[in-house]
């Protein structure tokens, strides 16, 4: 049994292979390693998919082998018997393994080897303390031995810092500076390691001898320094040994080696301040140049002379240079300040121009930037940080500003006023039939033109406020350019005499009006590409200040007053034909024939205005907005003047719907494949379609008269009383007769609950007059921006009814609430008066 234990352990795993998955067993298995040995009995290994089949055949493999079936049965009732035993010797050993007084013992022996545990830790303790107690002298000994090493190396240090001082001392006396450079600087590194026993007497007396001995060494060096500077010939000091000198400075600290150098630019710029005082001629705007010149003369004598003898890395050269900037900056302010309003632009750019240019050499000169420069020469306790001389002119950039606005003021004064020729009457007047049209404006070209000029300029003087306030100067003169030349030519009289006087339309103003089209669109397409280019160059405090978009909705409100007047035109060009449309006779109409005579000089008008406006105007999303308009604007007017030829009767009616139909066919083709579009066709086919339904019911007789009213609520689709007068009156039927049938229609709704209460018929205008279809210019701003009213009011007569809601002019029966509950006929208080008046004037 034990010598098996992974062939009989497996069975202990398959006990409740019912409840575990056959994965989680192999696993276990796998990691107990329970089948290290190779297993030949393939019961050793049942799982839930276990196949009995594959045991048996393995078992019995031919029919010769059922001759030892009584020894494979012996075998496994064997197997079994053993595999028994061994479950009852587990079960035996886990009894005994469960036993209270072993489980007892276990503790018992736990508690014990936790107090061993603990003696032990007691007996480290008392270990610890008696190495302590050893080891305690030897501790003293070594604090000693440190003690006693730290003392021999500070006196020696000592011994080392007085021969050092002594040594820099005869130095002095004799002014070698290249040896005193070596001899403080030892003298300084050692001193520093004595500062904490400064209480000590002698160490003391050290240290103030070493701080009396740098004060002595930098008067010496003032003194061989003036001596130098002023070049006494009685006392000539060597450029080499001030070089020595300033290394001295160098050791004695930064401090120090600032305040030499400080000096020396005072006594080199001292001339200057005399020189170039803002009281006299030479400090005055007009000699700025003679500053500048001055100093490129100094700094040369700098280093070729004086400057020489100083270590390259103190960068004597930018100190200078930022003193001056300092110097002629203050006096730039002060000069600037006192000019005030005599200040001219010419004085102002010209000495700006001069300050720019110098800068610019101090920066290719030294090889870095001008606030690079100052921001490495700015002292440490400064109370205002250094800036460029030219910061002195940014707050008088106004007179700049206000040139830049005269300028624009001149440029734009022949196109503004009452009294001045507009840059559309120029364009009118200066071509003929043939010539090419000028597609946009010069002046609109002009102006943008000068904009980036003056912005290029501007930017690269200043990219901070005053580049703001160009900005705002932009913005006002774009908003005059708008208003008071694009939007005011529009509402000047034409000076050009109409040329189609039949057509009764100017083809100038068409061609005015598309040339104002293309050059707003230019003008809002460019303030675009302006306020990016603005946003670009300047500073990023203002950045999301600048903004041009109520500028560029000015330009998209005088595209929408030029649409206007295009469809003004158009609307004078249909007028004729049209009229001629609303005094016709059609109730004396006897036959059906081809066209009417008016539809092809309404086709033709049309078209010619469309042929006129197409090539000339760019931007194709424009014209689509116009001939959507311009479709809808036709089929109104032709509406208002079918309403006005009442009455119809049947053959005039049915020949309106062969005129309406090459109406249709006309707007259809008048954008041509390039600008025709699905929302288009869809919208000229609504319109038609209802004009065609409303034709198609009055050519229907009215006798009988159920059949009439049958086929009024197939075509229109309604129950509405005032819509089925409309088409009694439009129909011409006698009054006698229509009392009959709107008793019946009455009768024949009241049952028809699926009928809506409105149609496009609720809002036909059955008196119409003389309907202003534009707007003036002015008062069609920012039509075309989103959400803004479309101005196509002449539309109205066309337009769909609402679904639901409150039903609108010229219904009389309110809309339903509920599908399912029956209309009631005489809803409305006025329709049961008529309907009441009606009953009583019948005849008898």
């Amino acid at each position: 049994m034990a010598a098996e234990p992974s062939r009989l352990s497996a069975p202990v795993f398959r006990l409740r292979e019912d409840e575990l998955p056959p994965e989680l067993i192999l696993s276990i298995e796998r990691i107990l390693d329970l089948h290290t040995q190779g297993e030949s009995d393939p019961l050793s290994r049942l799982t839930n998919d276990f196949n009995p089949i594959g045991v048996l055949n393995d078992y019995f493999p031919d029919e010769a082998a059922l001759g030892q079936l009584e020894a494979v049965q012996s075998r496994l009732a064997e197997s079994e018997r053993l595999l028994q035993s061994e479950i009852d010797t587990l079960r035996e050993e886990l009894r005994k393994d469960q036993d209270p007084s072993r489980m007892q013992l276990i503790q018992e022996m736990i508690s014990d080897l936790l107090g061993q545990m603990s003696r032990i830790r007691e007996k480290a303790t008392e270990s610890e303390a008696v190495v302590r107690n050893i080891t305690k002298e030897i501790q003293v000994l070594d604090l000693a031995k440190k003690n006693l090493i730290l003392s021999m190396t500070t006196l020696k240090r000592l011994q080392m810092l007085v021969n050092a001082l002594s040594q820099l001392e005869d130095q002095i006396k004799e002014r070698k500076y290249h040896d005193i450079v070596q001899s403080l600087a030892a003298v300084k590194q050692i001193g520093a390691s004595f500062k904490p026993y400064t209480s000590v007497r002698r160490i003391s007396e050290l240290w103030r001898r070493i701080q009396e001995i740098q004060v002595e060494l930098r008067s010496m060096i003032d003194a061989d320094w003036d001596k130098f500077y002023m070049q006494d010939p009685a006392k000539p000091i060597k450029p080499s040994v001030v070089a020595d000198a300033c290394l001295v400075v160098d050791v004695l600290g930064p401090e120090i080696r600032v305040q030499f150098v400080e000096r020396y630019v005072a006594l080199e710029l001292k001339e200057y301040r005399r020189i170039f005082r803002a009281t006299d001629e030479a400090g005055q705007l007009d000699n700025l140049s003679r500053r500048f010149a001055w100093f490129r003369r100094l700094l040369q004598t700098h280093e070729t002379e004086q400057g020489r003898v100083f270590p390259a890395d103190w960068k004597v050269g930018w100190f200078l240079t930022a003193k001056f900037i300092e110097i002629t900056r203050d006096d730039m302010t002060a000069l600037l300040s006192k000019a005030g309003s005599k200040l001219t632009v010419k004085q102002l750019l010209d000495t700006l121009q001069e300050t720019m240019e110098f800068e610019a050499s101090i920066t290719r000169k030294f090889g870095t930037s001008l606030r690079e420069l100052l921001k490495a020469t700015t002292p440490s306790n400064a109370t205002r940080p250094l800036k460029p001389i030219t910061s002195a002119f940014e707050p008088h950039m106004g007179v700049y500003i206000d040139a830049q606005d005269k300028v624009l003021s001149d440029m734009l004064a022949q196109y503004r006023g009452p009294k001045s020729r507009s840059s559309l009457e120029v364009t009118s007047s200066t071509e003929d039939d043939e010539a090419t049209p000028v597609l946009v404006l010069p002046s609109s070209t002009e102006l943008f033109y000068f904009y980036a000029r003056t912005l290029e300029q501007c930017a690269k003087l200043f990219t901070g406020q005053p580049l703001y306030d160009l900005c705002n100067l932009f913005k006002r003169w774009l908003k005059i350019y708008a208003e008071e030349v694009l939007v005011a030519s529009m509402k000047k009289p034409s000076t050009i005499g109409r040329k189609s006087m039949d057509a009764r339309y100017d083809v100038n103003e068409l061609k005015n009006a598309c040339t104002l089209i293309n050059t707003a669109d230019y003008c809002q397409t460019t303030a675009l590409e302006l306020e990016e280019n603005i946003r670009d160059k300047c500073d990023e405090a203002f950045k999301e200040k600048i903004t041009l978009q109520d500028e560029r909705d000015l330009f998209v409100s005088a595209i929408s007053a030029a649409i206007l007047i295009m469809l003004r035109e158009l609307d004078s060009a249909c007028d004729p034909a049209l009229t001629t449309l609303s005094r016709t006779a059609w109730a004396t109409l006897k036959h059906v024939s081809g066209q009417s005579a008016y539809v092809e000089p309404l086709v033709k008008a049309i078209e010619e205005v469309a042929e006129t406006v197409k090539p000339l105007v760019e931007q194709k999303k424009y014209l689509r907005n116009f001939f959507d308009k311009a479709a809808n604007a036709v089929l109104a007017k032709f509406t208002n003047a079918l309403v006005k030829s009442r009455p119809l009767m049947e053959i005039g009616a049915e020949q309106l719907l062969i005129d309406l139909q090459a109406i249709k066919a006309c707007l259809l083709k008048i954008p041509g494949e390039a600008l025709i579009t699905s929302n288009y066709t869809k919208s000229v086919t609504k319109h038609t379609t209802r004009l065609e339904a409303l034709l198609k019911v009055i050519v229907t007789p009215v006798d009988p008269p159920e059949g009439f009213i049958l086929n009024y609520t197939l075509v229109i689709g309604d129950a509405s009383f005032s819509n089925f007068q409309k088409i009694l009156d439009l129909k011409g039927t006698p009054k006698a007769e229509q009392n009959d049938l709107l008793d019946s229609f009455l009768t024949i709704t009241s049952t028809k609950s699926e009928l809506e209460s409105t149609s496009f018929l609720s809002s036909l205008d059955m008196d119409p007059g003389q309907i202003t279809t534009l707007t003036s210019p002015g008062s069609s701003r920012a039509s075309l921006l989103p959400g803004a009213s479309t101005g196509e009011s002449i539309l109205a007569a066309l337009s769909s009814p609402p679904l639901t809601g409150a039903p609108s002019s010229g219904s009389d029966t309110p809309p339903r609430q509920d599908q399912s509950n029956r209309r009631e006929v005489f809803s409305d208080f006025k329709r049961f008066v008529s309907f009441g008046l009606r009953r009583e004037t019948l005849p008898p």
